[in-house]
């Protein structure tokens, strides 16, 4: 009995380690040899990756792919002086309205490291109402409203790691136009700008060009000063001078409130007036001291509410739509001062 017990042990120890062996795995590391120098180690290959600078500085206001905003001036008066053939003069005119529309939408046809190319569409209207009766000449033109429909190309083009090419061109159609039926060259404007620039890093980028704008109502070949720079992650600068400047005071990522001001204008062509001759074209021109405040609702969605003056540069009539010697306005208009506002919801880029 003893000897039988014995055997049915040894018989369970020789199965157990017959087992074990066909279940663990087999060791097949092994430690490195102590004279192996990673230093003769090399890459597959002697290419070099080249790297591009990017088109943003770091806590930069988002950029808006679409935008629906609304704005308004309250109280200008305008006070216009001549009366040439089928016009009639309008004096001390007070505007009852002077807002509109504004719609825009830019999204990203090319987007790769060392090419971005940018296309826009865009739409501003700006309905006008007086206080006086007679709906002909000068007022009976203004009263049709003024407004711009245009589409915009930006290209930014990085040669490397610090130096970069903006180049962006815009063609507009401008004045009191009610249906794209309407539209004739006369409408038309072409603006452009190229510019050379420099990425120091990712808090700092600038460049020099030239530019060809409309923004002061007349044709204006002028230079541009390109300057983003953000000190802090709470503050920093975002200008295209002579056109716009900010100063930004971010809220972490969620909100941001800016001050600044911006240059607008272009030369409108008032068309669909009966009883005269020569071409009217209003020449118009303000510069907006503001205060800008962003803030993200929800995802993407941002609104954006700003407030500020409308300073009048220029609100003439001529007979041409570009600057020529010895020009005289037809009306010589002066367009009061006013404060305004404009609210809008966009849709910004990740």
């Amino acid at each position: 009995m003893y000897s039988r017990f014995i055997k049915l042990l040894a018989l369970a120890c020789l199965t157990y380690n017959t087992a074990t062996a066909q279940t663990t795995p087999a060791d097949t590391t092994s430690a490195p040899p102590e004279d192996l120098n990673f230093d003769e180690f090399s890459d597959a290959d002697d290419r070099k990756v080249k790297t591009f600078a990017t088109q943003k500085v770091l806590y930069m206001s988002p950029t808006r792919l679409i935008s629906v905003g609304y704005e308004a001036q309250f109280g200008p008066q305008l006070t216009s002086v001549g009366s040439p053939e089928g016009g009639a003069s309008i004096t001390d005119a007070r505007l009852t309205a002077y807002r509109g529309l504004r719609l825009a939408y830019n999204t990203p046809v090319i987007s790769r490291s060392n090419f971005i190319l940018n296309l826009g569409v865009s739409y501003w209207n700006t309905g006008i109402r007086t206080n006086l009766s007679a709906p002909t000449g000068l007022k009976g033109a203004l009263e049709q409203g003024l407004r711009t429909a245009g589409v915009n190309a930006t290209v930014f083009k990085p040669l490397n790691n610090t130096h970069f090419l903006i180049v962006q061109a815009n063609a507009d159609a401008n004045g009191n136009y009610r249906a794209l039926s309407d539209l004739r060259n006369k409408h038309l404007t072409y603006s452009g700008t190229a510019i050379f620039g420099w990425k120091k890093d990712d808090n700092f980028m600038w460049g020099l060009g030239l530019t060809r704008t409309y923004r002061g109502g007349d044709l204006l070949h002028i230079p541009v000063l390109f300057y983003n720079r953000t000190f802090s992650p709470k503050w920093g600068v975002e200008a295209i001078l002579p056109a716009r400047a900010a100063i930004r005071r971010n809220f972490g990522t969620n909100a941001l409130l800016s001050f600044g001001y911006e240059l607008e204008g272009n030369s409108f062509f008032l068309s669909n007036n009966a009883g005269r001759n020569t071409d009217w074209f209003v020449r118009r021109s303000e510069i907006k001291p503001r205060l800008n405040y962003e803030r993200k609702l929800k995802g993407f969605v941002w609104l954006a509410v700003q407030g500020g003056m409308a300073i009048n540069w220029r609100y003439d009539v001529l007979g041409t739509q570009n600057p020529v010697a010895n020009e005289k306005p037809l009306f010589a208009n002066t367009l009061r001062n006013a404060p305004y506002i404009n609210v809008s919801l966009n849709l910004v880029s990740p």
